[in-house]
């Protein structure tokens, strides 16, 4: 498949940081037996990422400005471009071993999400998206699934955890979802949840506490595969609100309604 120029500046620079998480998730093993061994490492792993995902974008595009996770925002002399890039979401499988994570890039020109990549190094799967030309997987076209009741429905979420997030609320709309749904899944790498939705793996995924770099890119993919994607009161405000809701037409509309009254006080 011919990509274009933009995917390709995104596409090479994602394969070049997954050589070192794929070496460093390689001795992630090794470190197990330590107990301060693995967090430290991790860490470095995710900044070596995030500094060649930096280097390699600036190099074919000099001017756009960078949010990162590790190094945070930088301005560029383009003001009407900034990559937004998570180099290891699913930073806590990683530290366990688990090969659910992936890097994820996402371009925003003047406010708008317009290119979206996720790759997971492991199992080589690419997930890519540009605006108006639609979300493949290793080239092949993607479609979000079709099914129209929730009680077919496989949905993905966020939980809070130990020093982050809103556990009551998260409790709330567990109790809300949990009895209307197939299936709950939470797999800890928010970026392949919203590749998966888009791939049709699963029907949907909502989680709050969200940051611009987990989803920049996902959501682009998902709304290129015809799904919808918003935050919780059903507008695009997902980085200012931190949280985001996504699916089919139907299912978005009902998870949204149901996440919606769960966080009513």
């Amino acid at each position: 498949m011919h990509h274009s120029a933009l995917l390709n500046v995104m596409i090479g620079a994602a394969r070049k940081a997954a050589r070192t998480l794929k070496r460093d998730f390689g001795e992630v093993e090794n470190l197990q037996v330590s107990l301060k061994g693995p967090a430290n490492f991790v860490t470095a792993a995710d900044r070596r990422a995030e500094e060649t995902l930096r280097a390699e974008l600036a190099k074919a595009r000099p001017g756009y400005g960078f949010l990162g996770e590790e190094g945070g925002k930088h301005e560029g002399t383009d003001q009407t471009h900034t990559w937004i890039v998570d180099p290891l979401d699913g930073t806590t499988n990683f530290l366990h071993g688990i090969p659910q994570f992936a890097i994820s890039i996402g371009l925003e020109r003047s406010g708008t999400i317009v290119a979206g990549l996720v790759y997971n190094p492991i199992t080589d799967e690419l997930f890519t998206g540009e605006r108006g030309k639609g979300a493949f997987l290793n080239d092949k076209r993607m479609r979000v699934a079709a099914r129209k009741s929730l009680a077919d429905a496989v949905i993905a979420c966020g939980l809070p955890h130990r020093g982050r997030g809103d556990l009551e609320l998260g409790l709330k709309e567990l109790g809300a979802v949990q009895d209307k749904v197939a299936g709950l899944r939470r797999f800890g790498a928010a970026a392949l949840d919203l590749a998966y939705v888009a791939a049709g793996r699963l029907d949907g995924y909502w989680e709050q506490n969200i940051s611009p770099w987990d989803i920049a890119a996902g959501l682009l993919l998902v709304r290129e595969a015809g799904g919808f994607a918003t935050d919780i009161d059903g507008g695009d405000a997902m980085f200012a609100k931190r949280n985001i809701v996504v699916g089919n037409e139907a299912v978005h509309r009902e998870l949204q309604r149901l996440l919606k009254a769960a966080g009513k006080p």
